[in-house]
């Protein structure tokens, strides 16, 4: 079974046969639908069932020359909500599979985020017709967990906050300057992170690192698309998967200043998530891009 099927509320689902007919449930009654040709003149198919609030079941395959469909592979969802970044992204296929990996190199996290492909049919089908690269895009992330606790906030009052949203600008302007070769640029964005390794190193022994570090997104094990996140909450409410019953927090977290939403379920979670709060946890990065129409 997938590891992040209990996210969406299957974390009873280790029986094969259940599962079998979980995904024939889903090929049958499938709220979507998507086809297109690739490449190799093969036509692939997916089918998608919702059963829960923004969150499902994808199944994927392809059709054989008697129009039977072979699945091949499953994953479960979370369809974000919202635009997470505008930045350009590439995507690139994986190697043992039809599936795909998408990269995104947005300034504000510092690092190429890399996510897993959910709609995978507007992009082959781009690739098949020539349309590539696509501009204009954008791209909605969101993330399935299932080790997460919640942190309090850290205190700050207006001026702390302003005097935040003035250094993340000014960082994020270095950045973009010295992604251009500019040199007083890179050479000031190298002082600041000796003076912020110094300033942490002085304050690590006497203060716990949690009440240091606001908010990060670091990559996590060895899967490229997982990663370790602390951020505050925006959004929580509660939902219910339509089969099993099982409650699941679904979350819009802002981390990095990055804004996208995560959902676990209910037993994974550590502590009462609120407003405010700050969700710490492992993810699995989902991403969807909003083709222009």
């Amino acid at each position: 079974m997938h590891k992040f099927m209990r996210a969406i509320g299957f974390s009873e689902y280790t029986d094969r046969t259940k599962l079998k007919e979980l995904l024939k449930d889903v090929i049958m009654t499938a709220d979507q639908r998507a086809y297109t040709i690739n490449d190799e003149d093969v036509m692939l198919g997916e089918f998608s069932k919702g059963f829960s609030d923004n969150m499902g079941i994808t199944v994927c395959g392809e059709f054989d020359e008697e129009d039977k469909f072979i699945y091949e592979y499953y994953f479960p969802y979370l369809k974000g909500r919202g635009i997470t970044s505008t930045e350009d992204t590439s995507v690139e296929r994986h190697a043992f599979r039809e599936s795909y990996a998408g990269v995104c190199d947005d300034i504000k996290v510092g690092i190429s985020l890399i996510f897993y492909l959910q709609n995978r049919i507007p992009y082959v089908k781009a690739h098949y017709c020539g349309q590539l690269p696509v501009r204009g895009t954008s791209l909605t992330l969101s993330g399935l967990s299932v080790q997460g606790s919640v942190l309090l906030p850290i205190e700050k009052d207006e001026m702390q906050k302003q005097r935040i949203i003035q250094d993340s600008m000014k960082r994020t302007n270095l950045i973009t300057a010295a992604r251009k070769g500019d040199e007083d640029a890179i050479e000031m964005l190298t002082m600041e992170d000796m003076d912020m390794y110094s300033t942490i190193s002085k304050k690590i022994h006497k203060e716990d690192v949690f009440s240091i570090v606001d908010t990060y997104f670091m990559p996590y094990g060895v899967e490229c698309d997982h990663y370790s996140v602390l951020g505050e909450i925006m959004e929580c409410s509660r939902v219910r998967n339509k089969i099993t019953g099982e409650e699941i927090y679904l979350l819009k977290i802002c981390c990095n200043e990055l804004t996208f939403d995560v959902a676990i379920n209910i037993i994974d979670m550590l502590g009462e998530p609120q407003i405010g709060r700050r969700f710490k946890g492992t993810i699995w990065l989902q991403g969807f891009i909003n083709f222009p129409e």
